[in-house]
């Protein structure tokens, strides 16, 4: 090599730093690049004219357009993900409170099986009604799902 020798070379640690600052550098920079790209399309204020210029902007100077449109329109950029993450929570939330919901509203065949031995003890259904009511329990077709199937019986 000639006399002037470069400072990376001469402590190969200091060389795979610089490496790795790069590496990560590049990751940012893609991670950035597809960030701009999902928020141009997410944007409902802007046209689909100006979504195509956006976008062609930042592929054709990718370096440029990216740095312009953060720079331009990045306060709004966190607005539109948070506004899109509280939406997502609120339909997880909701798909939770419907399922909860669902399931408390129909009772369980624990439930029914207490609910008609009960009902026997009392002395309102005979054995014969109760084992049949039960074989339905059991079966997965009790008497929630067959409305009359023995509570005609159990009013006597």
């Amino acid at each position: 090599m000639s006399g002037a020798m470069y400072l990376a070379y001469d402590y190969p640690l200091l060389s795979a730093f610089w490496t790795m600052l790069v590496f990560f550098l590049w990751i940012m920079w893609f991670i950035l690049l597809f960030r701009v790209v999902v928020d141009i399309f997410r944007d409902d204020d802007l046209s689909g004219w100006a979504k195509a210029g956006w976008l062609v902007f930042t592929i054709v100077l990718p370096f440029l357009g990216v740095f312009v449109y953060v720079i331009a329109r990045g306060k709004n950029m966190g607005r539109r993900e948070m506004a899109q993450a509280r939406a997502q929570q609120e339909a997880v939330d909701s798909y939770i409170r419907e399922t909860a919901k669902s399931a408390a509203g129909r009772p369980s065949s624990v439930d029914e099986l207490a609910r008609l031995s009960e009902i026997r003890a009392h002395g309102d259904i005979t054995d014969d009604e109760f084992r049949r009511a039960k074989e339905l329990v059991l079966s997965g077709h009790g008497p929630a799902e067959h409305p009359g199937s023995f509570t005609s019986s159990a009013g006597r």
